[in-house]
């Protein structure tokens, strides 16, 4: 049997496709009695790695049982060869080849490169001495039969091959945009970690500005309190320079007041002894010289001295019609002596010891000259009276509760008078060699004149005592003023000693008084607890705010249990109280106002951002839970708060001065 091989085909592997591309064809022929007999000797003669065979698709599905070609070369054929079976150009089975087998070495090298592409496909056709020429029709209706198969193989492959070319454009493209993706991507990125970058640079940069604004805002407040320091010290220093030469004009003044007061006095004196001389008789004369009546006008040549008939004359013998008042010491009539009216205190017997204290007393408050004391005139020792000067307006009593239709007092009158009675006050209390005190100050006893300038009376004559007599148990108890209780020393009352202070306490009192319009009852203590003075003050006197709230300091200050509390009546504090009413007719400096009120401070206080406050309004501030500054509503660094004693002394030198 001769056996002719063609090789028809290659088989191509692209994208894990087989595919039949079809080839230049050249037959091999080997004589073998047996058809798969030959085929697996070509197969092991020329090395051939890949086999195409046709085969029958039932004679494969039985291939373990079957004895046909395929059967046979599946089993017989080299491990490195790959055979393929193919039925109408389908692949139905294969074997595939051992990678651990070596394929034929030396002649067959031409073969193997010849199927490096692919596999042989092989027709078979067997020769045991039938017609050639038959079997070559045959064979060549096989190999057309296979070429159609073939060719149609091919346009599919070709097909196949197109959409796989397609397919590999398209990756292509998705792959260029994965990249561009990529791309877009990096650059994205770097773009995000250059705005964060830069988002933290303007970060730390603001914070190094806020760093460097506190550390201005710290220095710039550092300025302004040495600003205000050194305008305080130059002020200090004006003011100085300026109270040297206010103080002389002032002592200058003063003195022309007093010799000009003192010269009108010493007349009118003189005026009384002449009109008593013209009075008496030769005998009468003599009978007061007998009683030693005018030893005691040669000690006061400028009292004049009175009889009681003389008294009895001018009072309708101390008529009741003729009666002003009762004081605590005596009784108080009106009556015409001297060409003038006067005031006529009849005292109570039983408060002085003797005639010998009563003449002491006397020489003592007829030396005692001041604008706003009643001035005294005269004195009878026989009816235990003195002869004062007597004012037409009234007391203070009746024109601050109107008794009398008449109008209000306006603030500035009341704050005037207020300056006068701390002024009388503070020159009683520095009376040498024995203090004064008055001991029953109240509005009744402060009278006003015909231009409502007040002069006090009912002082001294029956408190007239030494500095070391004033705690001796004599001088107790039988000095306590009587219907005076809302204005006495609450330590007075405790412990029965009358000090200055005392006088202080009712001068307080008296102020609130002023301020308010209201009785002197419980007054103290409900001032100390309203929260707004605005509610409080009388209306009818339209009081400015800074007058009233400075008047009240003072007022609280000077109501004080204990007498250690209370401020003495200096002569500057005097000198304040003389300008009040006229501070709101001035500029006032601007570092003297508190940032929270718009008000003069009285008790200025530094904050821990530098500022000065009114000490109530920053503690007011604080109270509510702030704890930021008022001014610049930063946190504050403490709560502490710092007296500004060289601003409260300018303070308080500016109101005197002006």
């Amino acid at each position: 049997m001769i056996l002719h091989f063609r090789n028809l085909h290659s088989l191509l592997i692209i994208s894990g496709k087989m595919l039949i591309v079809q080839v230049e064809a050249t037959i091999v022929t080997i004589e073998s009695d047996q058809v798969h007999k030959g085929i697996v000797e070509l197969v092991n003669r020329h090395g051939v790695r890949k086999l195409v065979m046709g085969a029958v698709k039932e004679s494969c599905m039985k291939v373990k049982k079957s004895s046909c070609k395929e059967n046979y070369a599946a089993k017989h054929a080299p491990l490195f060869c790959e055979i393929w079976f193919i039925n109408k150009g389908r692949c139905i089975w294969t074997r595939e080849a051992s990678e651990n087998s070596n394929p034929l070495q030396g002649s067959f090298s031409s073969t193997r490169s010849s199927c490096a592409s692919g596999c042989i496909s092989t027709e078979m056709r067997v020769s045991s001495g039938s017609d050639p020429k038959v079997e070559e029709e045959s064979s060549y209706s096989h190999i057309e039969e296979v070429s159609l198969e073939a060719e149609a193989l091919g346009n599919e492959a070709f097909e196949e091959l197109l959409k796989c070319k397609t397919l590999e454009l398209e990756a292509m493209e998705a792959f260029s945009k994965v990249k561009i993706y990529e791309s877009a991507l990096v650059h994205e990125v770097k773009l995000r970690k250059e705005a964060e970058d830069a988002l933290n640079n303007t970060i730390q940069d603001q914070e190094k500005l806020l760093t460097e604004k506190d550390e201005v805002a710290r220095k710039l407040e550092r300025t302004m309190r040495n600003v205000s320091l050194l305008d305080i010290r130059a002020q200090e220093a004006n003011r100085r320079c300026e109270e040297a030469s206010g103080e002389l004009k002032l002592i200058q003044t003063s003195i022309l007041s007093l010799r000009h007061e003192e010269q009108r006095i010493r007349r009118q004196k003189m005026e009384a002894v002449h009109w008593l001389e013209r009075w008496r008789s030769p005998g009468q004369a003599g009978t007061a010289n007998c009683n030693g009546f005018l030893g005691i006008t040669e000690e006061l040549p400028e009292l004049a001295e009175f009889s009681l008939s003389d008294l009895q004359t001018a009072t309708c013998n101390f008529s009741e019609s003729f009666k002003l008042g009762q004081g605590g010491c005596g009784q108080v009539y009106k009556g015409e002596m001297l060409g003038r009216t006067v005031a006529i205190k009849r005292l109570h017997p039983n408060n002085m010891q003797g005639q010998s204290e009563f003449q002491k007393e006397v020489q003592v408050l007829g030396k005692l000259q001041h604008p706003h004391l009643v001035t005294l005139l005269g004195a009878c020792p026989e009816a235990w009276s003195l002869v004062y000067e007597y004012l037409p307006n009234g007391s203070l009593q009746d024109r601050l509760f109107q008794k009398s239709n008449i109008a209000p007092l306006t603030w500035k009158i009341r704050t005037r008078i207020i300056a006068e009675i701390s002024s009388a006050l503070c020159f009683l209390h520095s009376s040498k060699p024995e203090k004064i005190v008055h001991g029953d100050l109240k509005p009744q006893n402060i009278l006003l004149n015909s231009e409502l300038s007040c002069k006090i009376c009912e002082f001294g004559i029956c408190r007239l005592v030494a500095e070391d007599s004033l705690y001796q148990p004599s001088f107790r108890w039988s000095t306590i003023p009587k219907g005076s209780f809302p204005y006495t020393d609450p330590e007075f009352q405790r412990i029965g000693v009358l000090t200055p202070k005392s006088d202080i306490y009712a001068f307080g009192v008296i102020i609130l008084q002023l301020l308010t319009g209201k009785p002197p009852a419980g007054l103290v203590g409900e001032v100390r607890r309203t929260r707004k003075l605005a509610s409080i003050l009388d209306p009818s006197a339209e009081w400015p705010m800074i007058v009233a709230r400075r008047l009240v300091d003072l007022a609280l200050q000077f109501c004080e249990l204990s007498s250690r509390g209370r401020p003495d009546l200096t002569p500057t504090l005097v000198r304040e109280l003389e300008q009040l009413h006229v501070s709101e007719e001035r500029p006032v400096p601007s570092f003297f106002l508190c940032p929270i009120l718009q008000e003069i401070m009285h008790d200025p206080q530094v904050a821990a951002d530098g500022f000065t406050y009114e000490g109530e309004a920053l503690r007011g501030w604080l109270a509510n839970g702030r704890e930021t500054s008022p001014m610049t509503n930063l946190r504050l660094d403490h709560l502490r708060l710092t007296p500004n004693h060289a601003l409260r002394l300018a303070i308080q030198d500016w109101l005197c001065k002006y």
